[in-house]
């Protein structure tokens, strides 16, 4: 233990010390501001705690008892502003209680002066111990520099980690690792808010790289790996200006946030791009350059990230297998697609495309070697104006689209934004609308991969309905052409469809498509939108909206495609914004449809008898007589017969057969028949501000409302259907829940005291930086004396509170809501009209429209 002279001795330097480090800190800051040198800053930060770190175990008098050695990121001499300082404390095999109490004091010190350090205190058996248990540890241990202490303990250290790895292990497990790594991140650098460290295409791509040659004895830098070959010196200059332009994002990004963070965040991509001296022009807003810049390195990045370890498991495993020929052009060695010779790619341009038709037709092949990978690097300017105009290579092209995997291919080695210029303009194209995740080109493959996926069997238990209609579809690629179209206008002003279908048109013409299958790829671009939004917006009870869906639709092929492409489109978005409730509005929408167009729709009159007889099926299982039930149905009215499913009415009805005139609120919940969330019904006495106490209940609850059907019997009553959905995935007892839920809302519903005001919870740092203008739509609906209120906004705590609010206030009347919220956006559809059921008169409207608007 350190006496208490020492110890004081120690608190009086390490004030001295805290001061220097935040002044020396400062000047490297205001050194890198100058020069932009981030190489030097990193390295000058590093030898700055060396020097801090050796002059207090000096002080400490620790020198000759223990060694300090620099592990992970600051063993490398690299160390990031808000990094931490990853150390070991190495300890001789008879340590004692006194000895670890000092080093206890010690690493207080550390942070007393202001460094986040990461230490580990070990001996030397307990470190070759950790190292065989843990890939991490051994990692960490591989980058491990002296700073100070037994130089001895330090080279035993080195010489038994060393003999302990074991390369292939090793390899393996850096392998596993980077693989487990890119699934965290859906396996793309695409993503609007990217993890400049840890995303596919990030520093850990590179470091691993780096991992992997020195536990090959290969060297600890890249003009190593050019010694031995594995890289030119071209490739080690572009390697280097990538790394340092990550590392400078990286950077500056710790500098703003003013901690470690490494996730290039909305909150400071445009701070970072006027750093950076980006600035916003006629075509590109300057974060939106700032982010291109970044989406160019981690591509390359990621290829040779894939290059390199493909040449390190060639070092490892030196035998080659003998080459086995494919065809003239390739061959398979160590289960990678090679090409005969280093130069076929230049000499005859469609091998470029014959090589992925080659590789999807040999699902054996892991993938392309190295060397065709390199070659494919450099021979893509090949892929011009001529290229793209050869009938060979146009039918090339189709075959691989055909292929399982071959667009994705075509795509990662840059070949696709070369060859369809209009998808390359839009490669890293940001998209601002708060429920896209990915950058429209990665939105556009996901939706081509969730198309592709309905065709794998081992996947149909995801999608039965999606997977026996692409079964049957006659011609697949036509929905990959339409997949690859649907967003490629994005960017370019106008309406994206409408470009798109006239690109698509064009590429359908000019690749010898007939004008019938041209003509339905177009037809679908221009229409993705539209069978989303009916089914999220519409109410799909309404035979009108089947009837009017129905004509635009045209034919059951057309239907069919679309239905397809939409699930594959919305699945595509953000792995938060699908759930079964929008998976069972287009499945209900697509289903009635079908029933249109095979004869077996019914009029609005039959539409009401069928439900009602399908309700008293059920009802009869039930063993519930007819003649029980009968007074609720006479008070219920026709429109809620048209409002409601057979199973919704079979519900509602075995519930509420004794409680027709109940004084008390009855409450009821279940969990949803069709999936995600609960559905509940509530049954009272009508009253004007029944539905904003029924939101005010949910929001408080942390409880999403989906959709609202809001209907008011012939004597007074609101028997109100409400499906919500928690959205924080905690685990739950959902019997507890139920009876909460029931027993709680009851009680609201009594309650005397005024309505409780609207939750103000703070906004999502995403709609706070992508701000939505308000869009509000009021329109009347021909076939009653209703109005439709579309609203669009960006999502934030309390708003369907407001919104009800707002109704109470303005005297309107809701008879149905569906709630859509994609990511932090908000698409609302509201059935609206006056108290006393009439439409809404012109003053009404302007007076709605006005308050909303002030409140949005």
């Amino acid at each position: 233990m350190l006496s208490s002279n020492n110890h004081s001795e120690l608190e009086n330097f390490a004030k001295v010390w805290r001061v220097r480090l935040k002044e020396d800190q400062s000047a490297l800051r205001a050194s890198f501001e100058q020069t932009e040198d981030v190489a030097s800053l990193l390295n000058q930060h590093a030898r700055l705690v060396d020097e801090l770190l050796r002059d207090l175990w000096q002080k400490a008098e620790l020198n000759k008892e223990v060694c300090l050695i620099a592990v992970g990121g600051y063993g490398r001499g690299e160390l990031f502003p808000y990094s931490d300082v990853d150390l070991l404390i190495l300890l001789p095999e008879d340590d004692n209680a006194a000895l670890n109490q000092r080093i206890e004091s010690i690493v207080g010190i550390f942070w007393d002066i202001g460094l986040a350090v990461g230490h580990s205190v070990r001996n030397l058996h307990e470190c070759i111990d950790e190292a065989n248990k843990d890939v991490t540890v051994q990692t960490n241990l591989l980058e491990a520099r002296h700073l100070t202490g037994n130089p001895a303990l330090y080279k035993a250290f080195k010489s038994d980690i060393s003999t302990a790895m074991d390369t292939k292990t090793f390899f393996q497990a850096k392998m596993h690792e980077q693989e487990q790594r890119h699934k965290r991140f859906n396996d793309t650098a695409y993503n609007l808010e990217p993890n400049i460290k840890e995303s596919p295409g990030g520093l850990r791509d590179l470091q691993n790289v780096m991992w992997i040659a020195r536990s090959l004895g290969l060297g600890d830098n890249w003009n190593a790996l050019v010694r031995h070959e594995l890289i030119t010196t071209s490739e080690m200059r572009q390697i280097r200006r990538h790394e340092r332009h990550l590392q400078m994002l990286r950077t500056r990004l710790h500098y703003l946030a003013h901690r470690r963070e490494d996730r290039l965040i909305f909150d400071f991509q445009n701070d970072l791009a006027r750093q950076l001296g980006f600035t916003t022009n006629a075509k590109k807003r300057a974060s939106e350059q700032l982010m291109h810049s970044y989406y160019r390195s981690a591509k390359f990045v990621s290829l040779i990230n894939e290059i390199l370890l493909l040449l390190l498991e060639q070092r490892l495993h030196p035998q080659q297998d003998k080459a086995t020929p494919i065809n003239e052009h390739f061959e398979a060695r160590n289960g990678l697609l090679e090409a005969k010779s280093t130069t076929l790619l230049q000499r005859q341009p469609s091998t470029i495309l014959e090589s992925f038709l080659v590789l999807a037709h040999h699902p054996e092949l892991t993938g392309m070697s190295a060397n065709l990978l390199r070659t494919l690097l450099r021979v893509r300017k090949l892929v011009n104006s001529e290229f793209r105009n050869n009938p060979d290579n146009k039918h090339l092209f189709m075959e691989i689209l055909r292929q399982p995997s071959g667009v994705t291919r075509l795509n990662r080695y840059g070949i696709l934004g070369s060859y369809i210029p209009a998808f390359g303009r839009i490669i890293g194209q940001m998209q601002h609308d708060l429920f896209h995740v990915y950058t429209v080109d990665e939105h556009i493959l996901n939706v081509l991969r969730n198309l592709r996926r309905f065709a794998l069997p081992q996947y149909a238990h995801e999608f039965p309905l999606c997977s026996q209609l692409f079964a049957g579809f006659d011609k697949p690629e036509l929905l990959y052409i339409a997949a690859l179209f649907h967003d490629i206008a994005k960017g370019r002003g106008g309406d994206h469809s409408t470009l798109g279908s006239s690109d698509a048109r064009r590429f359908c013409k000019s690749h010898g498509l007939s004008k019938v299958d041209s003509e339905l790829v177009a037809w679908l671009v221009e229409s993705h939108l539209t069978m989303s939004s009916i089914a999220q917006k519409s109410d799909l009870s309404n035979p009108a909206v089947i009837e009017n869906f129905t004509h635009l639709m045209g034919n059951e092929r057309r239907l069919t495609a679309l239905y397809l492409l939409t699930v594959a489109d919305i699945r595509g978005t953000s792995p938060k914004v699908w759930n079964a409730w929008k998976a069972k509005l287009l499945e209900n929408l697509f289903l009635a449809t079908q029933r249109q167009f095979k004869g077996v729709s019914k009029d609005t009159e039959s539409e009401l008898l069928a439900r009602q007889n399908d309700a008293k099926k059920i009802l009869s299982h039930y063993g519930v007589l007819e003649n029980s039930y009968n007074l609720l149905w006479d008070k219920m009215g026709r429109h809620y017969f048209l409002r409601h499913d057979a199973q919704e009415i079979a519900w509602h009805s075995r519930l509420l057969l004794t409680h027709i005139n109940s004084p008390e609120p009855i409450v009821r919940a279940r969990l949803s028949p069709g999936g995600d969330g609960i559905q509940v019904l509530i049954y009272t006495q009508d009253k004007d501000d029944l539905f904003a106490r029924i939101c005010s209940f949910f929001e408080r609850i942390g409880y999403t409302i989906l959709e609202a059907k809001v209907h008011t019997t012939q004597h007074g009553y609101a028997l109100d259907s409400f499906l919500v959905l928690d959205q924080s995935d905690k685990s739950v007892r959902y019997r507890d829940l139920l009876s909460f839920i029931e027993y709680e809302l009851s009680q609201k519903l009594v309650a005397t005291e005024v309505i409780d005001k609207p939750l103000q919870g703070r906004l999502s740092r995403q709609v706070k930086h992508m701000p939505i203008n308000a869009s509000i739509h009021i329109r009347a609906d021909s076939d009653s004396n209703t109005h439709a209120l579309e609203i669009i906004a960006g999502d934030r705590p309390g708003l369907l509170s407001t919104l009800a609010h707002i109704f109470l206030q303005q005297g309107v009347h809701l008879q149905t809501a569906k709630i859509n919220t994609l990511g932090k956006r908000a698409e609302d559809t509201f059935l609206i009209s006056s108290k006393n059921g009439e439409k809404l008169e012109e003053d009404n409207i302007k007076s709605l429209e006005q308050a909303l608007i002030e409140k949005l």
